[in-house]
């Protein structure tokens, strides 16, 4: 079997984790090499990145694996992807170590959080594939950007509530806040689509699901060449809280009515009020958000 190089950018939160270490260790084991590198404060996982591209030049790394959540999955992308020139790729294929709360994306290429080793080992064994690369305003994701209400309560839900309650601690979040509930004016448009309305909550999707393992994109597929746009729009009086709720449980395939959604490659999209957007759980706030796809901008263990 081929020896690899893994360089490991790993969330300093989940650093003293005895299954880490045991993954690692598990690795080194099957013969290959697995330089670790910890976070400590913002701003380490840019500099952990430039620092594994320089080092790549004089000591092969054949993946670089992101140990953490969402999240830090999308650190390390931006900060790897930032210089690229047009048509320039990473040197190296990337993986998961899923360690946070929702692990969306590792849900999504069929990683189980529960066994970390089997993830690592994964990063070794699985085949890099080339993978799509979503942006907003210059900003990039991996996994789904999403807008709106809904995207306030997920961001704003407490991580040791969503342990003990589930999926319905969302909802939990969401009656507590239901006094700001309101509707966000919009206007999208994209090739051959246009959308003007308010809407509840968006998701335009290279995965298929956010928050927590809700379905707001289902039909996502990581390699295409298109976002998947879903717009969940806001609802008549008196039918807010029973559409949050079957949006936070079921997703978006459950709705009665339905969505509107459609396959984009390009998108713009402009707000009355400013709104927040999360890519990959990580928040911006704005009213014009442009939005396109790098098609197989990265190679990805999956």
């Amino acid at each position: 079997m081929e020896k690899h190089h893994l360089r490991l950018i790993l969330n300093g939160k989940s650093a003293d984790r005895d299954d880490v270490r045991s993954a690692v260790e598990a690795v080194r084991d099957m013969g290959h090499k697995v330089s670790v590198r910890v976070t400590y404060e913002a701003g380490d996982v840019e500099r952990l990145v430039r620092d594994a591209l320089r080092d790549h030049e004089s000591d092969r790394i054949d993946t670089l694996v992101s140990g953490g959540g969402d999240g830090t999955l999308n650190e390390v992308l931006d900060a790897a992807l930032r210089d690229l020139k047009d048509g320039e790729k990473p040197p190296f294929s990337f993986a998961v170590m899923p360690l946070g709360t929702a692990n969306d994306f590792a849900h999504h290429i069929g990683l189980d959080p529960a066994d970390v080793t089997s993830c690592l080992r994964f990063a070794v064994r699985a085949s890099a594939k080339p993978t799509d690369i979503g942006e907003v305003n210059g900003c990039v994701f991996i996994n789904m950007a999403t807008g709106g209400f809904g995207t306030q309560v997920t961001s704003q839900t407490d991580p040791n509530l969503k342990r003990v309650l589930g999926g319905a601690a969302y909802l939990f979040t969401g009656l507590q806040r239901f006094s700001e509930l309101s509707a966000c004016e919009a206007r999208i448009e994209a090739e051959d689509f246009s959308w003007e309305g308010s809407f509840l909550a968006l998701a335009i999707g290279n995965g298929r699901r956010a928050g927590g393992g809700i379905r707001l994109c289902p039909d996502a597929v990581l390699d295409d060449g298109y976002l998947d746009l879903t717009i969940v729009p806001f609802p008549q009086s008196g039918k807010v809280i029973d559409l949050l709720s079957a949006l936070l449980d079921s997703g978006v395939e459950d709705i009665n009515g339905g969505p509107i959604q459609r396959r984009v490659r390009n998108l713009k999209i402009d707000t009355q009020q400013p709104v927040q957007f999360n890519l990959d759980g990580e928040p911006m706030n704005g009213q014009s958000w442009q939005i396109g796809i790098r098609h197989h901008q990265i190679d990805l263990r999956r």
